[in-house]
């Protein structure tokens, strides 16, 4: 078991599958064990249906937990660091019972995903002040740019040329932001900032995981156990981010909030852990609903998520949205969705 989960290549599953802004890199699984075709069973597509569902939920719970607490405590680096831990409450229970195989990594492996726990940490916090400083829904038509910055990274690092229908569908994508940015109500230049961090990390992370993916990486590597293993190291990397960032500011502001009337330390607490929780169970899921299905399923489903989650922002906070703005986020997803297709078309004919 163990070698075939090695022969999978893990490390091109992660940067394919792991969604902070997925759509760049979405389709990387076009040729991996996550392309297999689902079983034409009734059974198999209830269980296809209940990942995908669960797997936007959990997304929009993430997003929702995650500006709610935004918007009560100013700490985006401090929130974003107890995210990336509340991860560890779930996968070590599991390797020290067993129920999951721990993974075995030499100092040599280590420093091989480094890198692109780095990367991962770009991603998440990136993604986190972006959403404290502006909408939600303005965060994700800016993520929606994702495939921009891969397509440069992968051209000047890779030196990876791709056909010019692929780089036509980068056009709308381009348009379609900068019409939603112009006409954004809630527009700050730290949360374009920030989300265009949290786009450069995850192309990033991209390219190093493809210059990686031909490497054994220690023991019990699987897809799962990669991205449990980045969440430590992204937490280590965090904390002291952190405390120079923000230093311990945040407990006092905790108390302080409690003092107010507002929270009781255990709402305050289960807000914070349900942001983490989310964080994490999304990214867990999105492993399981991707192996099931095709990759073109899979890049519709993911532009639908897109889209959710800005509707469920915008009818959770009341955020209003400028008909330019809705127009330009409109233009951009189905941007995002002809790319994951234009870069299918290409994989498949390789």
């Amino acid at each position: 078991n163990n070698n075939n989960n090695n022969n999978n290549n893990p490390t091109k599953l992660f940067c394919s599958k792991v969604d902070e802004a997925p759509t760049a890199a979405a389709l990387e699984v076009a040729g991996g064990a996550a392309s297999e075709p689902a079983k034409s069973s009734l059974g198999e597509s209830v269980k296809v249906a209940s990942y995908f569902m669960l797997w936007y939920l959990f997304n929009i719970g993430y997003n929702i937990y995650n500006k709610q607490a935004l918007n009560v405590l100013a700490y985006p680096w401090t929130i974003a660091t107890i995210q990336m831990a509340v991860g560890a409450l779930w996968f070590v229970p599991l390797w020290v019972t067993g129920a999951r195989a721990a993974p075995k990594l030499s100092k040599s492996d280590l420093s091989t995903l480094f890198p692109i726990a780095l990367c991962h940490t770009g991603v998440h916090v990136g993604a986190v002040i972006a959403l404290g400083a502006g909408a939600v829904s303005f965060a994700h038509i800016v993520k929606a740019s994702e495939p921009v910055v891969t397509c440069v990274l992968n051209a000047v690092l890779l030196k990876e040329v791709l056909p010019l229908p692929v780089y036509g569908t980068l056009l709308p994508i381009i348009g379609g932001v900068a019409i939603a940015s112009m006409k954004e109500l809630s527009f700050t230049f730290l949360a374009l900032g920030a989300a265009m961090l949290s786009n450069l990390s995850s192309a990033a992370r991209g390219v190093l995981s493809k210059k990686t993916m031909n490497k054994s990486i220690g023991e019990n590597m699987d897809a799962q156990n990669l991205y449990a293993v980045l969440t430590a190291m992204s937490t280590c990397i965090l904390v002291p981010l952190m405390l120079a960032m923000e230093g311990l500011s945040f407990g006092p502001a905790f108390r302080s909030l409690v003092a107010s009337g507002s929270f009781t330390n255990l709402s305050l607490a289960t807000l914070l852990l349900l942001g983490g929780g989310s964080y994490y169970a999304y990214n867990e899921v999105a492993f399981l609903a991707l192996g099931k299905v095709n990759p073109v399923t899979h890049a519709v489903g993911n532009t639908i998520k897109r889209v959710v989650i800005i509707v469920a922002s915008v009818v959770a906070f009341k955020t209003p949205m400028s008909r330019g703005s809705v127009v330009g986020s409109t233009i951009a997803i189905a941007g995002t969705l002809m790319y994951s297709l234009a870069m299918n078309a290409v994989k498949g004919k390789k």
